[in-house]
Parts: C-alpha cells; sequence; structure tokens
C-alpha cells in the first residue's frame, strides 16, 4: 500500500459528540444487535430441523439470516463498543478489512434477494415446472453464485481504495470504514475513482432493485388469473420480499450512486441498512408466514421436552 505509510489508522467521529446519547445508543444498539443475531439465527435453526421447511423458499431464507448476521456483525460490534470509548479509533489494514466484509456480505444480500425474487417468479408464474428447475442442484448452485458475485463485488470496490495515498487528516465523520468517507480523506485526485464507486456498487443496486420490482410487477400481473386464497398467498409472501427489497436498495442507492460525495444524513441513512433491516429479516419473515410460525412452536415444544428429560 505505497504512501500510505503517513496514516496508520483513523479516527471515527461516530454517531454523536453528546455523551449522555452514546450512553443511550449503547444500550439501543447492544440490544438491537443481540435481537438481529438471535432472530436470525433462530430462522437458520428453524429451516434446518424442520421438515415442513424444506422447499427452495426456506432454504434460500436460512442463507439470507445467516448473511444478515455476518453483515450486521461487521459494523455493530465496533459501533457498540466505540460508542463507550474516548477515542474511537481503527487501524489502517482493519479499517481496509471492514469495507471489504461490508461490501463481500452486502453484495452477497443483495443476489441473494434477486435469487429469491426469481424463486418466487418461477413458484407463481410457472408452478407445473418449478420442482424441475428449482431442484437441489441449482438452488445450491444460485447460492453459490450469490457467494461468488458478493466476493467480485467487494474485490473490486477494496482494489480501488486499496492503493489510494492517506497522507492526513485521518477523521472519518461515520462509524465505520467505507468507501465513500475514504475517498475525502485521499491525498489524491479521486474523481475518477468515484465513478467507478458509482458503477460497481450504485449501478448495481439500481439495476438489481429494478430488476427486482419488474420481476413481481410480472408476478402481481400473473396473479390476476389466481383464485383469491391463491392471490392472498402470493400477495403475502411477495409482500415480505417487497418490505425487505426496499428497506435494503433504498438506503444503498441513495449512498452509492452519488460520486466522491458524503452527507450528514448518510450515517442515518447507514443505520438502515447494517442494522434495522437485518433486524427485520426475521421479524417480517417470521411473523408474516404462518408455516414459519408453526415451525418455530413445534421447535420451541420439542426443545422444552428435551429440557424436561
Amino acid at each position: 500500500m505505497a504512501n500510505t505509510q503517513n496514516v496508520t489508522e483513523f479516527i471515527f467521529l461516530g454517531l454523536s459528540p453528546d455523551k449522555l446519547v452514546q450512553k443511550v445508543c449503547f444500550v439501543i444498539f447492544l440490544l438491537l444487535y443481540v435481537a438481529i443475531v438471535l432472530g436470525n439465527f433462530l430462522i437458520v435453526l428453524t429451516v434446518m430441523s424442520s421438515r415442513s421447511l424444506g422447499s427452495p423458499m426456506y432454504f434460500f431464507l436460512s442463507y439470507l439470516s445467516f448473511v444478515e448476521i455476518c453483515y450486521a456483525s461487521t459494523t455493530t460490534p465496533k459501533l457498540i463498543s466505540d460508542l463507550l470509548a474516548e477515542r474511537k479509533t481503527i487501524s489502517l489494514w482493519g479499517c481496509m478489512t471492514q469495507v471489504f466484509l461490508i461490501h463481500f456480505f452486502g453484495g452477497i444480500e443483495m443476489f441473494l434477494l434477486t435469487v429469491m425474487a426469481y424463486d418466487r417468479y418461477v413458484a407463481i408464474c410457472k408452478p407445473l415446472n418449478y420442482t424441475t428447475i428449482m431442484n437441489r442442484q441449482a438452488c445450491a448452485f444460485l447460492v453459490g453464485a450469490a457467494w461468488v458475485g458478493g466476493f467480485v463485488h467487494s474485490l473490486a470496490q477494496i482494489l480501488l481504495v486499496f492503493h489510494l495515498p492517506f497522507c492526513g487528516p485521518n477523521v472519518i465523520d461515520h462509524y465505520f470504514c467505507d468507501v465513500l468517507p475514504l475517498l475525502k480523506l485521499a491525498c489524491s485526485d479521486t474523481f475518477l475513482i468515484g465513478l467507478l464507486i458509482v458503477a460497481n456498487g450504485g449501478t448495481l443496486s439500481v439495476i438489481s432493485f429494478v430488476a427486482l420490482l419488474a420481476s413481481y410487477v410480472i408476478i402481481l400481473l400473473h396473479l390476476r388469473t389466481r383464485s383469491s386464497e391463491g392471490r392472498r398467498k402470493a400477495l403475502s409472501t411477495c409482500g415480505s420480499h417487497i418490505t425487505v427489497v426496499t428497506l435494503f436498495f433504498a438506503p444503498c442507492i441513495f449512498i452509492y450512486l452519488r460520486p466522491s460525495t458524503t452527507l450528514s444524513a448518510d450515517k442515518t441513512v447507514a443505520v438502515l441498512y447494517t442494522v434495522i433491516t437485518p433486524l427485520l429479516n426475521p421479524v417480517i419473515y417470521s411473523l408474516r408466514n404462518a408455516e414459519v410460525k408453526k415451525a418455530m412452536k413445534r421447535l420451541w415444544v420439542r426443545a422444552m421436552k428435551l429440557e424436561e428429560k
């Protein structure tokens, strides 16, 4: 990393300079992070232990929940510890690692949500061919492709900032390391790199979001020929997916579709896709899905019986 030896660490300004606000945020984000881990882990455990949740939709859901835990864990634990720290620092290499992991797991989530939309499209629009198209090998391939896609996306992002010269200052007005705040600290022209980041992150988010919305529009049009009960069930499932998709993609598009620009609202918007979305995933998919709720109840009953023995 040539020409970066002048800066060996970065200092976060965090969410707020007010000490009381920091203490309140510490309690709130600690509770939120515990809820994220426990809620998503419960979905993974429920899907893995329940035979009734063996369809591709729940297979993808379990992977999405696992990725949500990993995604939230790249920023939230550091945020929580920094809220009680006098000096909020991160090493240069730690910062680069955080950038890579954020975009790695964020990219995987983006592609998994696209895969889940495709799964719903096949299930609703081509029900007779569903088991043939979405067989076990196809599902495994799609999940693997999502991981590879996330890796390629993240690798491209980190390569764009990895060799930037950081000569000082080293203060980041954020609570985690990301490509756009780092561009502001680089002591070189970053205009071209900013455009490449938009092409890799912002444009990819927009294309994926438009493709997802288009697939759901096709599904909704197809539902006109279904019975009222079939429409109700399909709309309930698709409604859950659309909620998660919007909560994830809207903030990402807001952040990454602006080249080399940061706004004061970015930290608040970042909380939406790094904390709130991973938190709402288990809530939306469990409370709006009768099959998941039944499977969770059966899992709870089995756990209680084992405890009694």
